[in-house]
């Protein structure tokens, strides 16, 4: 049910990117059911740049409700959408460093929105789930303080073709099994090889 599952792949290419843009916007600090609910609700509204140029902020607000941040998200999805309608003719840009620039969009999501929508991996969406495992099990040669340092620690010895996979791999683990606070090492089937299991 992860963003990458939300958009309407029979969707025009430009309207199917725009979908992914604004899954992955919705996801951060929600709810993979969260998300996917509130991305149904947006497409049976009518989920396409000049559709959501026309919905109100409120209107927008009640159909991605319980999103987290669900109002700055709201207010983020009209302002992106209005950048994405004037800069890029109802598209998304199609580069990290202009995918940074649009209202809610980080780093991770842009490495996330530049795989999914383009079919361009330009590095690995390291978000919090995948910061904290990646610390935990030394994938870094020294501990990382922010995500955008372990995505360069990551980068640095992790083979290219692998990249698209660490995201959706370790945020479902991230999720269910090595939780921010009291992780299930116990049922861990990698407790033998993690250093941060061997603690506990």
């Amino acid at each position: 049910m992860g963003a990458e599952k939300c958009f309407d792949r029979e969707a025009p290419p430009k309207v199917m990117r725009y979908q992914v843009l604004l899954s992955l916007m919705l996801s951060s600090q929600t709810k993979d059911q969260v998300t996917s609910a509130a991305m149904m609700r947006l497409r049976e509204h009518g989920l396409t740049v000049d559709n959501i140029l026309g919905t109100e902020e409120e209107t927008l607000g009640q159909l991605i409700y319980p999103v987290g941040f669900w109002k700055s998200k709201a207010r983020y999805i009209k302002q992106t959408t209005a950048v994405l309608k004037r800069d890029y003719g109802g598209d998304i840009p199609k580069t990290v460093a202009e995918l940074v620039k649009l209202p809610g969009v980080g780093p991770k999501m842009a490495h996330l929105i530049m795989a999914i929508a383009w079919q361009n991996v330009s590095g690995i969406g390291v978000d919090t789930h995948v910061h904290r495992i990646s610390n935990r099990l030394k994938w870094v040669k020294k501990e990382t303080k922010l995500p955008e340092e372990t995505r360069r620690a990551l980068e640095s010895w992790l083979p290219r073709e692998l990249w698209s996979e660490i995201n959706w791999l370790l945020v479902g683990f991230g999720q269910q099994t090595c939780l921010p606070v009291n992780p299930r090492c116990s049922e861990c089937l990698n407790r033998d090889i993690c250093p941060a299991s061997r603690k506990r």
